[in-house]
C-alpha cells in the first residue's frame, strides 16, 4: 500500500480518491474549496491538506484531476505547488484532460526533480468514476514508472494502458472526444428523425443497438435524449473545453477535423440556450426544438 495524495475533488476526483482509500492506501486530499476536502475526510477518513504542496509531502504518488491547463500548472508548479514538495523517486499522475503541451511541460519539470510523470486522462464519466470502471489513457517516458502507477490506478479503472511517451495519453483522449462528438451528433439526428417518423424509441433502440449502430451512447443516452432529459453526465461546457484542445492539436498536426469543428459549434448553440451544464447528449434538443 502507498502514501497517496489526490488533488482535485470534483465529480471525478472525489470518488476516485475514495476508491484509493477503500483499497487500503493512505490518502491525503486537497481541494481548492476546503469544505469539499473536509466532506471527503468525513466520509472516507484519512486526512486533508490546505495546499497541494502539503498534500504531496511524503507521498509516493500524487494523483490529480483538475480543470484545465492553467489549473494543472497552478497546482503543480505554482506557489505552494505539489512538485516542490515531492521527493525523488515519487510519481506525479495527471488525470486532468489537458493539452499534450502541458503534459510534456510537466514531464520535463518532473525529470529535473527526479520525479516520475504519467499523463493519464480518463474516460467513463461520473458513473465510471463512482463504480471504479474508468478507462485510463497513459503517456510516460518510463515504462517502469507507468507500471508502478498502474498498480495504484487499478483501484478505479477497468482499463489502463501505456500508449507512448509524455503527451500520448492526452492525445489519445483527444481521439476519444473526437469520436464521441460525431457519434452523439449522429445519435441525436437518429433519435429526432425517429420521433418525427412516429416510431417507438424503445423498440427502435432495442433493435438497432444489437447491430452495427450499437454504442455505449445509444445504450445509455438514447432514451433520455428522446425524453429531453439532460440533467446528468458529462457537461457541455467540459466537452467544449476538450474539443477546443483537440481542434488546436489538429491545427498543429495538420489533421482535418470538419465534423468535430461542426459539432463544437452545435455545442456553442446549446450553451447559448442555457445548457452549459446539460449532458452532452443535449445536442438532440437543437433538433427537437429548432
Amino acid at each position: 500500500m502507498a502514501q497517496v495524495a489526490f488533488l482535485g475533488l470534483g465529480v471525478m476526483g472525489y470518488p476516485m480518491a475514495g476508491h484509493l482509500a477503500a483499497n487500503g492506501h493512505d490518502v491525503t486530499v486537497y481541494n481548492r474549496t476546503p469544505t469539499k476536502a473536509l466532506a471527503w475526510v468525513a466520509q472516507y477518513g484519512h486526512q486533508a491538506a490546505p495546499t497541494p504542496g502539503e498534500a504531496a509531502e511524503g507521498a509516493d504518488f500524487v494523483m490529480m484531476c483538475v480543470g484545465n491547463d492553467d489549473d494543472v500548472r497552478e497546482v503543480v508548479l505554482g506557489e505552494h505547488g505539489a512538485l516542490e514538495q515531492m521527493e525523488t523517486g515519487s510519481t506525479l499522475v495527471d488525470h486532468t484532460t489537458a493539452s499534450a503541451d502541458v503534459a510534456r511541460e510537466l514531464a520535463m519539470a518532473c525529470e529535473e526533480r527526479g520525479v516520475g510523470f504519467v499523463d493519464a486522462p480518463v474516460s467513463g464519466g461520473q458513473a465510471g468514476a463512482e463504480n471504479g470502471q474508468l478507462t485510463v489513457m497513459c503517456g510516460s517516458e518510463d515504462e517502469g514508472v507507468f507500471d508502478a502507477a498502474k498498480a495504484i490506478i487499478d483501484a478505479y479503472s477497468k482499463e489502463c494502458r501505456l500508449l507512448g511517451g509524455a503527451g500520448a495519453g492526452q492525445t489519445t483522449k483527444m481521439v476519444n472526444q473526437i469520436c464521441i462528438a460525431g457519434l452523439v451528433q449522429g445519435l441525436a439526428e437518429g433519435i429526432a428523425f425517429a420521433q418525427r417518423a412516429g416510431l417507438d424509441i424503445d423498440e427502435v433502440v432495442d433493435t438497432i443497438s444489437k447491430g452495427a449502430a450499437g454504442s455505449w451512447q445509444m445504450e445509455n443516452r438514447a432514451r433520455t435524449m428522446a425524453a429531453g432529459e439532460f440533467d446528468f453526465g458529462f457537461a457541455v461546457e467540459w466537452m467544449r473545453k476538450d474539443l477546443a484542445i483537440a481542434l488546436a492539436e489538429g491545427d498543429r498536426l495538420g489533421a482535418q477535423l470538419p465534423v468535430t469543428a461542426l459539432v463544437d459549434q452545435f455545442y456553442r448553440r446549446v450553451i447559448e440556450r442555457g445548457g452549459s451544464r446539460w449532458d452532452t447528449s443535449s445536442l438532440v434538443q437543437l433538433l427537437q426544438q429548432p
